[in-house]
């Protein structure tokens, strides 16, 4: 039987040219075998033109050809995977085992075929359903799934698809982010890397977490705070609105992390950047070590106080005010000298940092360093800013007047612009 009989392509879409796509058909029919290869329909999506075929192919032939471990950019961030992780966990995961158990057949796989790979079949959406087909076919259940197959997607075609699949299981923000950056370029995963806030191959976290990794919310608001501090010179903090800003997180190119890649071109390779990164790396590094017992290797004391680095308002705000503090070596020395405050106690100092609170706060305040909100960035970006007067770390009465320095700061500016209507 020639390649040609091995197959029929019952329709094909208008615009859409067989012979672009006729190899590839052939060979995944060859190696697929599917139910409807008398009789295949080719069909495009009309947003983005990717070309696609549905079908259903026997479990057996979807395990062993088939693969979760997809890149989304197979070039450029080859060692770096678009998908989330599986969640073994969950109930509907479990509940999915059980049903492909049974003999369940499943649809809506979404895959893209790839000519010439050992697992040609490269599972984008429906990684959850592939691990309990997977699970029911080693136990013996071998029967035809429902698989949506795409062929010859180019990155943002492959991007697309990524983002339209896992929607079908509340996707998270956080991947959604580490999607479009790594489809953007491999610089801010770089640049973490360099500054140790990801391990040496670590990728951005896909989901929020304390002890997970880095998110790119994360990073991109951090990158974006430092030169927002760096455009507020140190004799204006006191006079100036100094709230940290945080990147929206979900979208493909927000604004603020847009305008601050344009006006610093050169900001991958801005050394001052660089090494306010590492400073915050080696803080975030200390403050879990003070809750680290040297004996048993565990830790010690509330999750969250270890992780208090993690809190979007503390990164923000720490990262605003070394900025600002880029040309003043004397008091950015201070700044970074903070990890080096835990000789006794961790150097943020969360238990303090939890007791921080104004009168004008609601009953449910839990203190300094539990929320992210505008006000709360405002409040460490005081609190870091009255730190580096004498360099004495964190104390409770640095916390309780950055706070008071905080609500000052926005009486005035809120009588200020009161002023400005009246002329």
């Amino acid at each position: 039987m020639t390649e040609a009989d091995a197959f029929h392509v019952g329709v094909c879409e208008s615009g859409v040219d067989l012979d672009d796509y006729f190899e590839d058909i052939a060979s995944f029919v060859e190696l697929f075998d599917p139910l409807e290869k008398d009789s295949l329909t080719l069909l495009k999506d009309h947003r983005t033109q990717a070309v696609f075929v549905e079908c259903h192919i026997l479990a057996s032939k979807i395990v062993s050809l088939g693969t979760t471990d997809v890149p989304l950019d197979a070039d450029a961030s080859a060692d770096y995977r678009a998908n989330r992780d599986v969640v073994a966990d969950h109930s509907a995961f479990e509940q999915m085992r059980s049903d492909a158990l049974e003999g369940r057949r499943f649809s809506n796989i979404v895959a893209e075929f790839v000519e010439g790979e050992t697992r040609p079949l490269k599972i984008i959406g429906g990684q959850h359903r592939y691990e309990a087909i997977k699970e029911a076919q080693d136990e013996g259940v071998d029967i035809e799934h429902g698989v949506k197959v795409y062929i010859q997607l180019d990155n943002e075609q492959r991007l697309d698809v990524q983002i339209i699949s896992n929607t079908n299981i509340s996707v998270s923000k956080e991947l959604l982010d580490r999607m479009y950056e790594t489809l953007a370029g491999a610089e801010l995963r770089d640049w973490c890397q360099k500054c140790i806030l990801l391990e040496k191959k670590q990728d951005f976290a896909d989901k929020p977490g304390r002890g997970n990794p880095i998110t790119v919310k994360e990073a991109r608001s951090f990158i974006c705070n430092y030169y927002l501090g760096k455009a507020v010179p140190d004799s204006d903090f006191s006079t100036r609105d100094t709230t940290p800003q945080l990147v929206d997180s979900g979208k493909r190119d927000p604004k603020i992390w847009k305008e601050t890649k344009q006006s610093n071109p050169d900001l991958w390779s801005d050394k001052k950047l660089q090494a306010a990164g590492k400073a915050f790396a080696a803080l975030r590094t200390a403050q879990m070590d003070s809750f680290l017992d040297s004996k048993t290797g565990k830790y010690f004391g509330p999750a969250d106080f270890r992780h208090k680095a993690k809190n979007l308002a503390l990164l923000a705000g720490w990262a605003f005010v070394a900025g600002c503090l880029s040309e003043n070596q004397t008091r950015l020395k201070r700044h970074y000298a903070l990890a080096e405050k835990g000789k006794s106690k961790d150097p943020l100092r969360a238990d303090l940092l939890a007791n921080g609170r104004h009168a004008t706060d609601p009953a449910n305040y839990r203190g300094l360093g539990y929320r992210s909100d505008p006000k709360e960035r405002g409040r460490f970006a005081e609190l870091f800013w009255l730190q580096v007067e004498k360099g004495a770390g964190i104390t409770k009465h640095g916390i309780e007047l950055a706070i008071q320095e905080y609500e000052a700061k926005h009486a005035n500016l809120r009588a200020k612009a009161m002023r400005e209507k009246l002329k």
